[in-house]
């Protein structure tokens, strides 16, 4: 079986809770979804469908080429949960080979993660809002989903744009609240609307969220800053 790969990179982590890390990443080609926002469009398809399908002997073995000194392998996308059926055994030979799997995920698709679950060590799971994403609501499927990742190490990232909106930032935090208050909560500020006070905006929400869970920060997207991919 092979995937539909993007690209395969070593970079730093830009993003969530282990910003800074040093990490391989093996970005899939598709997603289920089409945000406005999205920073990856070449991985949705949008423009040409360009990737390379390569099988999961061949693809850990550019891994092992790239991760020296690295915290983990981060499985990103688009979607990669879309590719579930090529990740069940690609996660389980990275895992056999003592590496970290980070799996960096819309949180849309719970019964692929529950197909995988036991071959994923850190799950970096978005919420997607419907105000900023102008795609449909998701909020049953993203709690089932972190239902079944709360049985690893999980944390949510939500991405808030000048059209987010109050309701769907406290639904979102309440939505966690009901699986474990304790699960860190990141509020992160579209790069592109940085100056247009976002910021400002992200602030005022942390404080209606901290009412709710116990751990909410605001981080934008780091790379961005760094000219990093």
């Amino acid at each position: 079986m092979n995937a539909k790969i993007l690209e395969i990179f070593r970079s730093v982590q830009g993003e969530g809770k282990y910003v800074g890390a040093p990490q391989v990443f093996v970005r899939f080609f598709e997603c289920n979804m089409h945000c406005v926002w999205c920073d990856t469009p070449a991985s949705i398809g949008d423009g040409k469908r360009e990737y390379q399908e390569i099988n999961s002997e061949d693809l850990l073995a550019r891994v092992n080429t790239l991760d020296e000194g690295c915290h983990s392998v981060t499985i990103t996308g688009g979607e990669p949960l879309v590719q579930k059926d090529f990740l069940k055994g690609f996660c389980r030979a990275l895992r056999k080979e003592g590496k970290t799997v980070y799996l960096d995920t819309n949180g849309t698709l719970p019964q692929a993660l529950k197909h995988l679950i036991k071959d994923i060590d850190i799950i970096a799971m978005d919420i997607k809002l419907p105000s900023s994403t102008k795609q449909k609501a998701f909020w049953a499927e993203h709690k089932e989903f972190l239902k079944i990742a709360a049985r690893k190490e999980v944390f949510i990232k939500t991405v808030v744009s000048t059209v987010t909106s109050e309701a769907d930032i406290l639904k979102a935090a309440r939505l966690v609240a009901q699986i474990d208050p304790n699960i860190l909560f990141i509020l992160q500020p579209n790069y592109l609307e940085m100056k247009k006070g976002l910021v400002e905006m992200c602030v005022d929400w942390q404080k209606h969220c901290a009412k709710i869970l116990k751990d909410v920060r605001i981080l934008p997207q780091v790379h961005k800053f760094m000219k990093l991919r």
